[in-house]
């Protein structure tokens, strides 16, 4: 589905090559959604907000948006796993996930990077891909929250998501602790706590070897459709 592609490309960094193609983007919102009107509308808010500042102040405003704090974090299991070593069993059962479909992710991108995650699901059937979407509805739908919390109208993407996913309930997501602290002292404790190693017995794709909190999303996802 194009729309996946569009949607990824939306949520991704800005960059001078995502200006240039949003004439491209509105022309895939306006073919795939006809049936979301709401959704449909803010896409093309968001679409017109991109297009009509410069391209250094769209980064700007992305940035302290993004990677501003963990609350609003684009990488799914910073939401259920924090800084936990038990993420990494999580991170490799998704490119494995990946790979099965023949997907392979960049190697310098962790993947559950959420515009990354929505690529992937271009490339799937479309039955399998509103199912893995189903299965991550519960963190989409808690950066949807915060987003429209904030005015932002990047809201459109995690919402339109959800639209496609067929508006199943959502059950709340266990969040890891501090997972929605953006404090400047919530900065400096992941600055203090955080210790570089160096060396692959310590590649945090490797490490760990449970995954309480993200192991029923992996589980669901990696689960024979």
């Amino acid at each position: 589905m194009m729309i996946f592609k569009a949607l990824s490309a939306l949520l991704d960094y800005p960059s001078a090559d995502l200006q240039a193609m949003l004439p491209e983007l509105r022309a895939i919102v306006d073919r795939a959604m006809p049936a979301n009107a709401t959704e449909a509308g803010n896409l093309m808010a968001l679409i017109d907000e991109l297009g009509s500042a410069e391209l250094m102040a769209v980064q700007e405003r992305y940035c302290e948006l993004f990677d501003r704090g963990r609350s609003l974090s684009l990488h799914l299991f910073e939401h259920v796993h924090g800084d936990s070593r038990d993420r990494g069993p999580a991170m490799i059962d998704l490119i494995e996930l990946y790979r099965r479909h023949g997907f392979e992710p960049h190697p310098r991108e962790l993947p559950d990077y959420l515009p990354l995650f929505v690529e992937f699901l271009s490339q799937v059937e479309t039955k399998e891909a509103r199912n893995l979407l189903t299965d991550a509805a519960p963190i989409i739908a808690l950066l949807r929250d915060r987003l429209a919390k904030r005015g932002s109208a990047y809201a459109a993407v995690p919402a339109a998501l959800l639209a496609i996913a067929g508006g199943a309930s959502v059950s709340p997501v266990a969040q890891a602790p501090g997972a929605d602290d953006d404090s400047f002292e919530a900065l400096d404790r992941a600055w203090e706590e955080a210790a570089v190693t160096f060396g692959p017995e310590n590649d945090p794709m490797r490490a760990g070897t449970g995954c309480d909190k993200a192991a029923s999303w992996v589980a669901r996802i990696n689960a024979p459709r």
